[in-house]
């Protein structure tokens, strides 16, 4: 998988606090990213985080004004960090958005530019925010596409089904943790 990156998104202790629905999520996504890093493939972490204050957040947008409210995504508070389980190893980048997709007011697109990375592999929480917006933004982007079926992980399962049978293969190859892993251990 020349020129690919896969993206853990917003897999933050708060989020996966909410979501986990005790399906071995974290566990599952861990192997993904050891099998990155062994071919090879640079591993990204996306994390979202709001400034103390919030200046980003408008009242106009319902998201984020009712996250602020419930006290998530302080920058700097414990429970935005990186969940440990899945904790980015040295030579990982780690990148600050400050909206749902993963290129809203981040350096991603630089970060990915920098290396050359045209292909992206989609993993995170959750499937109807970040990794949906994510991925209508690469594909106008020109980024080739792969989600982890089974690597995204949604608070309503049938939005996730919806989301990972219907819409997502119109644009991106879908497929599980272990065919990819699979695939990426041929090449």
């Amino acid at each position: 998988m020349a020129n690919s990156a896969l993206l853990v998104m917003d897999v933050q202790r708060d989020i996966v606090r909410i979501a986990d629905d005790g399906s071995g999520y974290l566990p599952r996504l861990r192997r993904a990213i050891d099998g990155a890093h062994a071919a090879g493939i640079p591993v990204i972490y996306v994390v979202i985080a709001l400034r103390p204050g919030n200046p980003e957040v408008s009242p106009r947008n319902r998201v984020l004004t009712n996250a602020v409210r419930a006290g998530l995504f302080t920058e700097g508070d414990p429970g935005t960090e990186i969940h440990p389980d899945i904790a980015p190893q040295q030579g990982d980048v780690v990148v600050t958005k400050r909206r749902g997709s993963a290129f809203s007011g981040s350096d991603l697109d630089l970060v990915l530019r920098a290396r050359d990375i045209d292909n992206l592999v989609l993993t995170g929480i959750a499937t109807s925010a970040v990794v949906l917006s994510t991925l209508w933004r690469a594909v106008d982007l020109d980024f080739g596409l792969t989600v982890l079926a089974d690597g995204c992980l949604d608070t309503d399962p049938e939005v996730h089904t919806m989301l990972i049978e219907k819409l997502f293969p119109q644009w991106a190859d879908v497929v599980t943790v272990e065919d990819w892993l699979k695939a990426i251990a041929t090449q």
